[in-house]
């Protein structure tokens, strides 16, 4: 069951939200709505699930309803219909009281604005969520201390606001929400106020906390190589509507529209799409240790086919090894005649593989500078198929132009 599911979740600011909704539904734009009533549509019929464990990033342009979204999952902003459902129970239907313990031991939230007390220490600041929640002083600085310490700030838990940087101040705004150890942790624009080189240490710092615990996180952004970085799956919204929810790799081969393709137009594929997204299983296999795996068998079928390049597999399809026309020839033609020949004596020794989870950017040497197609495995060493030069060009063209790499 996913931690988090969306279903049919609108939010209308206005004092009538029954009212947009009624024309929602019979077809009218929130532009129309806005004009004939006053009333503005953040969120339209959004519906999505997240997985437990996984990073889920929400994106869009300013105005898109991305923060509006986030906001609903916990109720700091109130839905005007549909369900949030967190483990199967719609939070909606919580009266004031459970809605207050959901908020405090299921879900933390961390802003872009650091929302830092000034007056209290580094320590106070990450414990002040656990002083709320009524735990003792001893227990929360010890859950305050280990989280400053995930985030790299041992050392600090005496200092004041004011004497850290700000990529600091955000470490501590993250680790006050990792302190009250959430399941769900909601992230709202939370690095986009800091420079480049210091977000990206922070996107790394969340990809790191990920690794050692794996929590459901919904991260707000607009920075596409943001989502693309640390995006385990990716919700593109417009107007208030999520217009597409996929892996990048599955965005980027598929744009659901004009404005999703506009979005990824100018992203280096080669950084996003995997040797097992374009693989393709259109080259001759032989197998080894049968008659059909000999030498002089597999020239054979290579030369009726008119192909120059085998890939030699057990059994069980793992890979052990290519050969050619010409090195199969060569073998034939050396030692004595009448000599058994074993296959593996043909083997191109410069031709290694490639895993199917290895982005283009990674194999891009082996695919210049060899003549074959890389032979690409999964991570139980069967082979997948190959990735030829003209695969991989034909992928990026297709990227550049936004259409379909499938």
């Amino acid at each position: 069951m996913p931690e988090i599911s969306v279903r049919n979740l609108y939010k209308v600011f206005g004092n009538s939200p029954t009212k947009a909704l009624n024309l929602l539904s019979h077809g009218q734009s929130k532009e129309q709505i806005y004009e004939e009533t006053g009333l503005t549509v953040g969120v339209q019929n959004a519906s999505f699930e997240v997985e437990k464990g996984e990073i889920f990033v929400v994106m869009g342009l300013s105005g898109s309803g991305k923060s509006t979204l986030v906001r609903m999952l916990n109720r700091l902003i109130e839905p005007s219909a549909g369900e949030v459902l967190i483990d199967g129970e719609d939070i909606l239907k919580m009266n004031k009281q459970e809605l207050v313990k959901f908020r405090r031991r299921k879900t933390s939230m961390v802003f872009q604005s650091f929302a830092l007390m000034p007056h209290l220490s580094v320590l106070d600041n990450v414990a002040f969520g656990l002083e709320l929640d009524g735990i003792e002083k001893s227990v929360r600085d010890e859950r305050a201390l280990d989280a400053l310490a995930q985030v790299g700030l041992e050392g600090w838990e005496k200092a004041l606001p004011s004497e850290l940087s700000g990529g600091m101040q955000q470490r501590v705004g993250l680790a006050r929400g990792l302190a009250v150890d959430p399941d769900i942790l909601l992230m709202d624009e939370a690095f986009s106020a800091l420079d480049p080189l210091i977000r990206t240490e922070m996107q790394d710092e969340l990809l790191k906390l990920q690794d050692r615990h794996e929590r459901t996180i919904v991260f707000i952004s607009h920075d596409l190589d943001e989502a693309l970085r640390i995006g385990d799956r990716i919700a593109i919204m417009e107007g208030g509507r999520v217009v597409q929810v996929g892996t990048p790799e599955e965005i980027l081969q598929n744009p659901a529209d004009d404005y999703v393709r506009a979005f990824f137009r100018g992203v280096d594929p080669t950084g996003v799409i995997s040797a097992g997204d374009i693989v393709r299983h259109n080259q001759p296999t032989v197998i080894w240790h049968t008659p059909q795996g000999s030498p002089r068998a597999t020239l054979e079928m290579l030369n009726n086919r008119d192909r120059e390049y085998a890939y030699v597999l057990d059994s069980k399809h793992h890979f052990f090894g290519v050969v050619s026309t010409d090195s199969l020839r060569n073998l034939l033609e050396s030692g004595t005649p009448g000599e058994k020949k074993n296959i593996e004596g043909a083997f191109i020794q410069e031709a290694l593989v490639v895993k199917d989870t290895e982005c283009l950017q990674d194999i891009l040497p082996q695919v210049a500078s060899h003549a074959w197609p890389i032979p690409v495995i999964d991570e139980n060493s069967v082979f997948k198929g190959v990735v030829s030069k003209n695969r991989f060009l034909k992928t990026l063209y297709r990227a550049e132009n936004g259409d379909s790499i499938i």
